[in-house]
């Protein structure tokens, strides 16, 4: 079972709970997701929603490979390369499209991240019940 509550006296989250409860028997935490095809190739070179895309894509796949959805994602952190809030807008829209809105959240900007060309990664944590 999973719960997600927005504590009083804080002001409200845009898309993301400030703590998420979880009882499950089963932990899954993952790597962080990258922006590459099967073949780890680089997709969406110099283009933030392009890379949010394959990078969710590869995280849900990730996920479906523990037993895992979206919607058993308790905590999401994204790491953008952004140079304005704009770039990091961009990715955390993507992820709002997903299952994994209303997770509790962190978005972080960043100067560069491991792979040449690369401006996403994201990593989970999901309970399985």
């Amino acid at each position: 079972m999973i719960e997600r509550t927005n504590a009083p006296g804080l002001s409200p989250p845009p898309g993301y709970s400030h703590v998420v409860t979880a009882s499950g028997s089963r932990l899954v935490t993952t790597a962080g997701a990258v922006p590459a095809d099967a073949e780890g190739n680089l997709v969406g070179p110099g283009d933030h929603l392009a890379q949010a895309r394959q990078t969710l894509e590869n995280l849900s796949l990730a996920l479906e490979a523990a037993g895992a959805t979206s919607r058993d994602v308790v905590k999401i952190t994204v790491y953008v390369v952004a140079n304005d809030r704009a770039e990091l807008l961009t990715v955390w829209r993507a992820v709002q499209e997903t299952g994994m809105a209303g997770a509790a959240s962190t978005l972080l900007g960043v100067s560069l991240l491991g792979y040449e060309g690369q401006l996403v990664e994201i990593e989970a944590i999901a309970v399985l019940g």
